[in-house]
């Protein structure tokens, strides 16, 4: 089961079954989609013609920007898993605030995006982390104020090391 839901609060239900078959609020979808290579597509449904093209995609905060027939549409999943916490009344639980940022893996800082005081919002970059000669950049885990950045341009980190602390 997944859940979808437009930044209008438009929400789908959408099952997938063993069978390849798809229910869309508990209804038989039947579509035909092809794809045209670098996240565009092409959608048959009900005699309608649909172009589609992924714009961005966040899979960690699960929510997808696409544009279908010319117009932009947001879009925000939940897996089983997030539904189950939904009915659980533990939705907010990831949602907490969050104090510190740690590094995911070992690697050297190569950029520093914020200081002291400044305000960020969910995704906002902070840091960029060169690991196995790639560029990962750490992004705000919520809403906050940036407290103290515990690192400087060019040093090494340790998985699991503080590098911001959030006020």
């Amino acid at each position: 089961m997944l859940q979808v839901r437009t930044s209008s609060t438009q929400t789908w239900d959408i099952d997938y079954r063993p069978n390849g078959s798809v229910l869309l609020d508990g209804q038989g979808f039947e579509w035909d989609l092809v794809s045209l290579g670098n996240g565009r597509y092409h959608v048959l449904y009900e005699g309608h013609s649909y172009s589609a093209e992924l714009v961005s995609a966040d899979y960690a905060a699960k929510t997808f920007l696409w544009k279908l027939n010319g117009q932009l549409l947001e879009l925000q999943a939940k897996d089983r898993f997030d539904l189950l916490l939904d009915k659980l009344g533990m939705s907010n639980a990831a949602a907490s605030k969050v104090n510190e940022l740690k590094a995911p893996m070992p690697g050297l800082i190569v950029a520093v995006r914020v200081e002291p005081g400044q305000q960020v919002q969910k995704g906002d970059p902070l840091l960029v982390l060169e690991a196995m000669k790639m560029e990962n950049i750490l992004k705000a885990p919520g809403d906050g104020m940036v407290g103290s950045i515990k690192v400087g341009l060019r040093d090494n980190v340790t998985k699991g090391q503080v590098l911001i602390q959030f006020s």
